[in-house]
């Protein structure tokens, strides 16, 4: 009965549902074949697609349609890899042109080692293509100024780094998080740096509506494993942030009455 509750509970972006809370990477995968099969595993509704990386149009080489059914699953299409707002632009520019997808996630990096979104251009980004009639979800820092701003100028969610991208590290601001939980009613989304399995049931526990995992996934020693766990973490995680945890304290609490004791 839980679970069939569990699967109503469903993921809400630009009105559109989505049974997984799970988002997934397309990318750093040994073959198509590998991706198509974790993706499948970890039952995740959308994908992300870098549309300057990922082969989407040239019919000489392995398409990833033909691995991966856009009819069956969302393409999200993404900017990795821009470092500019005219970079960004353009290639989403193209993306609706070659598949009509108006849902985009937006990336500007600004640094080239740490990977870290470049906020001003992300920024003026997002206004201009929400302008356009895209419904932009935003890659960006843990900063809650930064995602109320994103929020103001029409970003249809809010995806804020764990860690630098592809580290591994998990979530490193946990208080940043939960401020930008509690000042935005649009969905949260972590994105980047989570590493296993109980870093995306962090992330759910802290109230965010979902996560996006890669990395985690493709790099692990067995990524069809970790595509599971990664499954089943974010419902758990779910789960319990619905259910309502006890306060904290710092003394014991007996588990069992203490009055009547013989």
């Amino acid at each position: 009965m839980e679970a069939v509750k569990l699967k109503k509970d469903n993921l809400i972006i630009a009105k559109k549902k989505f049974r997984s809370r799970l988002i997934v990477g397309t990318g750093k995968y040994k073959t198509m074949s590998e991706c198509a099969k974790a993706i499948k595993l970890s039952e995740a509704d959308i994908v992300t697609v870098a549309v300057r990386r990922v082969n989407i149009t040239n019919k000489k080489k392995p398409l990833l349609m033909d691995y991966i059914d856009p009819k069956k699953i969302t393409y999200l299409p993404n900017t990795a890899g821009c470092f500019n707002s005219k970079e960004a632009l353009r290639t989403l520019r193209l993306a609706r042109e070659i598949g009509g997808w108006k849902l985009v996630k937006l990336e500007v990096l600004g640094d080239k080692k740490n990977l870290f979104p470049e906020m001003i251009e992300t920024l003026k980004s997002t206004e201009i293509l929400t302008k356009e009639g895209f419904k932009v979800m935003v890659y960006c820092n843990d900063d809650p100024l930064m995602a109320k701003r994103l929020e103001n100028v029409g970003a249809c969610a809010i995806m804020p780094l764990a860690s630098p991208i592809g580290s591994g590290l998990g979530i490193q601001n946990k208080v940043n998080i939960k401020i930008i939980r509690s000042q935005t009613k649009l969905p949260l989304i972590i994105d980047a740096g989570l590493g296993q399995a109980s870093d995306a049931t962090i992330a759910m526990e802290l109230g965010c509506d979902g996560v996006l995992v890669n990395t985690a996934i493709a790099k692990a020693k067995k990524p069809y494993e970790m595509a599971k766990a990664f499954k089943n973490a974010v419902i758990a995680g779910r789960q319990s942030f619905l259910s309502g945890r006890i306060e904290k304290s710092l003394m014991g609490n007996p588990s069992t009455p203490t009055d009547g004791i013989i």
